[in-house]
């Protein structure tokens, strides 16, 4: 039996309440049961993610494999649907997929991502060189993120009545702008849907492959945001952060071959979404405290530089 790491356990039960208690009861079985099934024995030891395990395993023939298995939630349902589509190109290959139990078998790529390079335009412009290669036509079936664009204007007329947050009104008006004028008509193809750096693993097969995708339909210019907000650790630092983001977007789009500013407005209103989500819930690496607030104070300043 697999050993769940403790900080997963303990992040999967604050999420889920009981029902990651009893996901987490029945995992190791769930695992051994599709090591049998798929015939892999595990090669290392357990890696995880914010809602999935992944097992280093070798396949019957000795070639190298992950085993991943997601908690079960609609947001983790498309991943093996975006993978089977693009069959290797851009991304790891899939293998098997067991949609009930949310696993997949994946193509091992390596531990090192692509946010551990130091040189910022180079993280931008694999991000968006693997963002052209993944936007191909979309299967019917998959998610439209045109669908999710009613939800996301009242989430911010809601969030733009609360009287917590200093975002001025030309701010808010231009991510409501960019929901009615490109949420709610978006293409057919193909998109990541989480493209950031930690998202991007270097490989023997091609240099860099994209993993963890959310596997939706829309504008291949929306991934700019999740890159740009993604950066915060180090844009933070910027001497000049108006030059750094610009600078972000610019390399993106070129490399990403999009329309550089879909790309700067999807990136204005993914800041505005972490500006304010971030008052209501927090950040994954930072629920509380003064570092919730740093984080806080610097999306309000790149929604408004971007504006």
């Amino acid at each position: 039996m697999i050993a769940i790491p403790e900080a997963f356990a303990r992040s999967t039960v604050e999420r889920e309440g009981r029902a990651g208690e009893a996901w987490l009861v029945a995992l190791p079985g769930v695992v051994a049961g599709l090591l049998e099934r798929w015939s892999c024995v595990p090669d290392g030891g357990v890696l995880h993610g914010g809602v999935g395990i992944v097992v280093p395993v070798r396949r019957n023939d000795g070639s190298p494999a992950v085993l991943k298995v997601s908690f079960p939630h609609p947001g983790n349902a498309h991943e093996p649907d975006a993978f089977a589509v693009w069959a290797g190109r851009g991304a790891v290959r899939l293998y098997e997929r067991d949609d009930e139990r949310y696993a997949m078998l994946l193509e091992r790529a390596r531990a090192t991502t692509l946010a551990q390079s130091e040189d910022g335009d180079r993280i931008a412009a694999v991000a968006g060189r693997i963002s052209r290669t993944l936007a191909v036509p979309a299967p019917p079936g998959l998610p439209r993120l045109r669908d999710r664009a009613d939800a996301w204007e009242h989430r911010l007329r809601a969030d733009a009545g609360e009287p917590a947050h200093p975002l001025a009104r030309r701010v808010l008006d231009a991510a409501l702008a960019t929901v009615r004028e490109l949420g709610r008509d978006q293409p057919d193809t193909l998109v990541h849907g989480d493209l950031h750096a930690r998202n991007v693993l270097r490989a023997d097969r091609e240099p860099w492959l994209a993993v963890d995708p959310k596997g939706c339909a829309g504008d291949p210019a929306y991934d700019a945001g999740t890159l740009l907000t993604s950066r915060a650790f180090q844009l933070i630092e910027a001497a000049d952060l108006r030059t750094a983001a610009h600078r972000v977007i610019d390399v993106f789009a070129e490399a990403a071959e999009t329309d550089r500013e879909r790309a700067r407005r999807w990136c204005q209103f993914h800041a505005v979404q972490a500006a304010l989500r971030g008052r209501r819930h927090g950040f994954r690496v930072a629920r509380r405290g003064a570092l919730r607030a740093r984080l806080t104070a610097f999306a309000d300043e790149l929604a408004e530089l971007l504006t």
